[in-house]
């Protein structure tokens, strides 16, 4: 059973990705975060398969962030950067972002500034 504000964000993210479609070319970045977890993919839409993916839970991100009291936001600017990183390993510079349903401020937007300041293109 979902909630009314899931349901508005299902409606979001439909209307989001009738528009936006990751090619070989350029593929989407696409953004889900939940209530501790910040995670991102760079999806190929033609082949259906991931090309990058990083989150907070990757090993390489934990042991750097055993401080406590870090902030969400800085966080997710962190797996933005780790996921530019591994996008430029394999050669992807340009991708198209989605924002999956998610109003583009807080940790969504930090995630996309992070990746271009790594160096991607969007």
């Amino acid at each position: 059973m979902t909630t009314k504000s899931t349901d508005k964000w299902l409606k979001r993210k439909a209307r989001i990705r009738k528009k936006v479609f990751g090619s070989p070319d350029r593929p989407r970045l696409t953004v889900y975060k939940s209530a501790k977890h910040t995670y991102a993919q760079v999806i190929d839409d033609f082949s259906g398969t991931t090309l990058a993916s990083a989150s907070d839970l990757d090993k390489s991100l934990r042991e750097s962030l055993k401080e406590e009291k870090i902030k969400k936001t800085d966080i997710a600017s962190k797996v933005g950067a780790l996921v530019a990183q591994r996008c430029l390993e394999k050669q992807i510079k340009t991708v198209v972002f989605d924002r999956n349903g998610y109003p583009y401020h807080g940790r969504i937007s930090a995630v996309a500034d992070a990746a271009r300041k790594a160096g991607l293109e969007f």
